[in-house]
């Protein structure tokens, strides 16, 4: 097996000005030796990974990282910058830069010894001995770990005793090929002879995981068990990585004091750690502030407050990228769109299973028998109706899921009950989606309030199971049947109303808002919020004409973005970078396939060019095509669907008009500006740099 770092991938002189370009220049150098297969498939998978959450870390360490199938073994480039690079962490930018490719199917060996870079990051010794070093072989033979750092030259380092010796060791390579369930027998052990009192020491169990599980996880596990060593307190970790897991032994957390959650995807089997002080937050916070975590969770210990089916704290199972103290706005919005993610797969197929039996059957087929009492497999009736039929009951799913989930994101499983308990009531009463909204935020506020009284230890067990889905249930049955659903019922009412008068002008404004709201953040929040209003439209058997106007609109405008950064970078190429012209390939299936996000990496590189151009472009669209009165009964689908659409010629001029706008805007806006180094055709004065540049990528590749 080749080394994973070679003298031929670390570049002590960085030269880059930003993550992109560093990251580039990093993977250039891993493409010359046949580590990476195709380097913008490969950057593309960094920046999707970027895009998650910013891979930068107080004191100067950048680590821009992703699994890719466009990696053909485990590989690290170094990349030391003198200027410094923006990585997004909170002290500065960072001067140390490592590019961390994993393939698809790595084994578990190369990820193990890729994760101990991570640790090896929380050691001092090890990142002030890389910023010294002095040619490129050095800097990877310390990476690797066949040269060991030389300590710093404060004396205090040498009276650490033991306690550094530990450290030291642990950060090796050798040890870091070994099982993550040694490492964490070993993190146990004192700090030093004085931890070893007759006084039992705190101890704390903790999971640790990020989205790729290479990085961020084994760091946030070796600031943490630095943390506690300096504390005096025993900390055990189980870190979920991209090698699998090793649980922890039940006993160990049994005989934990309290619990620390630092990740960014759901803690897997979490229910291990129930009934026990837990501090819930993103994995940045246990590598930023494990002290602070260490010192949070000791004092839910002293106060006795613990959870009961599922840990409480600040974070919820939709608050994985975020630290605690989060304002309740920000809660609310993660609350209701996790119900909106988990209803958004029952919108698509039950809607396209509906539009397809109309378009097979027409529009008399939602009358059509139950297909159990009347079937016959030779007729295209019955194929339709058995089609709208299924779609129908996959319609009936949607605000019981919508209530159960908003429920789960604000108290974990015991939210689930009555969070469908509610949905279904919402759906009885004819509440509809509002009355969905109500039951999901009410059901998540009955179970966190229950998880607050102090249970005895006996109960604890039955609570999630018995207590918790009965006495909630019941209470949210009860407000929705009696104290609230009659008005939320007359609310939902009084909306269908007004939408279904709406016309003329009124309309074609409601078009624009609609299709502004659509581009102004590219599949964010507030566009999740124009798609829901226009699902809930035709989340019916029998949606109305405005509906599926509505419906229409907001599909329509969704595919503008990404069409015109498309059809842009076709006909002005120059203006873009090589990477923004091969997106601009992609961006034509995603468009075409209402997928707002293909618009993504070009409002990132150019945000306040790009997003107002989308927005005016959207917003002509959507009221296009509420004047040209077309009408789409499926919620998803693309060009896929324009067999279905009422006026389907005049859709696609309403697209059409838009996407030319949209089109028009980025172009004169950027031909405004002095072209990007990595463009091509740049101006007089940049023709030579341009040319260079270009020269350089074959040289590198």
């Amino acid at each position: 097996m080749s080394d994973m770092i070679t003298a031929d991938l670390v570049d002590l002189d960085l030269s880059a000005e930003t993550k992109e370009a560093a990251a580039r220049a990093l993977a250039e150098r891993m493409v010359a030796l046949g580590r990476v297969t195709d380097l913008e498939g490969f950057l593309a998978d960094v920046a999707a990974r970027e895009a998650q959450m910013p891979t930068g870390l107080d004191g100067g360490i950048g680590i821009p990282h992703c699994r890719s199938e466009h990696v053909t073994e485990p590989t690290l480039a170094f990349g030391r910058s003198t200027a410094g690079i923006d990585f997004g962490a909170a002290d500065g930018p960072a001067d140390l830069i490592f590019l961390i490719a994993a393939p698809a199917g790595a084994d578990d060996a190369h990820l193990t010894i890729l994760s101990s870079l991570a640790r090896q990051l929380m050691n001092a010794e090890f990142t002030a001995a890389l910023r010294s070093v002095g040619d490129a072989s050095a800097a990877a033979a310390l990476i690797r770990g066949d040269e060991a750092p030389e300590a710093p030259e404060a004396p205090e380092a040498a009276a650490e005793g033991a306690g550094a010796t530990e450290g030291a060791s642990e950060d090796s390579v050798a040890s870091s090929v070994a099982a993550s369930a040694d490492d964490a027998t070993d993190s146990t052990a004192p700090a030093s002879g004085a931890s070893a009192s007759a006084e039992r020491p705190f101890r704390i169990v903790a999971v640790t995981s990020c989205p790729t599980g290479i990085a961020h996880t084994y760091m946030a596990a070796e600031s943490l068990e630095n943390a506690g060593r300096e504390a005096g307190v025993e900390v055990v970790v189980e870190t979920q990585g991209s090698a699998g897991f090793t649980r922890l032994d039940p006993g160990v957390i049994a005989a934990a004091d309290g619990v620390i959650f630092a990740h960014d995807v759901p803690v897997r089997e979490k229910e291990r750690f129930a009934g026990k002080p837990t501090v819930d937050v993103g994995v940045k916070a246990g590598i930023n502030r494990p002290g602070e975590l260490i010192t949070e969770v000791r004092g839910k210990a002293a106060r006795g407050e613990v959870t009961a089916g599922a840990p409480s704290g600040a974070g919820t199972p939709v608050e994985r990228a975020g630290d605690s103290g989060e304002g309740y706005g920000t809660k609310l919005r993660k609350w209701l769109m996790s119900g909106v993610s988990y209803m958004v797969p029952f919108v698509a197929a039950g809607g396209l299973l509906i539009a397809l039996g109309f378009a097979v059957g027409g529009y008399k087929i939602k009358s059509a028998p139950s297909v159990m009492d009347h079937f016959v497999w030779t007729q295209t009736d019955s194929w339709a109706a058995l089609m709208f039929q299924i779609g129908a009951v996959a319609f009936g799913f949607l605000v019981p899921v919508l209530a159960g989930y908003i429920a789960y994101g604000m108290a974990d499983r015991p939210g689930l009950v009555p969070g469908f308990v509610g949905g279904m009531i919402a759906s009885t009463i004819n509440a509809g989606f509002l009355g969905g909204l109500v039951a999901g935020l009410l059901a998540g506020g009955v179970v966190m309030a229950i998880q607050k009284i102090d249970i005895p230890p006996v109960l604890r067990g039955i609570m999630p199971v018995v207590v918790i889905p009965l006495i909630s249930s019941a209470i949210v049955g009860f407000l929705m049947f009696v104290v609230v659903g009659k008005p939320i019922a007359s609310a939902q009412k009084a909306m269908t109303d007004w939408l279904n008068g709406l016309s003329g002008s009124n309309a074609i404004l409601l078009g624009a808002l609609l299709g502004l709201m659509m581009c102004f953040d590219l599949g964010g929040p507030v566009n999740k919020v124009a798609y829901t209003f226009a699902t809930a439209g035709i989340a019916v058997s029998n949606p109305s004409d405005s509906a599926m106007k509505i419906m229409a609109a907001v599909m329509a405008a969704g595919m503008v973005p990404p069409l015109a950064m498309a059809l842009a970078t076709t006909v002005r190429g120059k203006l873009f970078t090589e990477t923004e012209r091969e997106n601009g390939k992609a961006a034509w299936v995603l468009g075409a396939s209402f997928i707002s996000e293909g618009a993504i990496p070009f409002a990132a590189a150019d945000p306040l060019r790009v997003i107002p151009s989308a927005m005016v472009g959207g917003a002509i669209t959507g009221s296009l095509s509420m004047a040209f009165s077309t009408t789409l009964r499926a919620p998803h689908g693309g060009i896929f669907v324009v067999p279905l659409i009422g006026n389907p010629f005049l859709y696609l001029i309403a697209i059409a008009v838009g996407v030319c706008v949209t089109t028009a805007l980025v172009v004169v806006l950027k031909g405004m500006r002095k072209p990007a180094p990595g463009a091509v055709g740049a101006g007089k004065a940049d023709g030579a740099a341009a040319a260079a540049a270009e020269a350089k990528q074959p040289v590198a590749a």
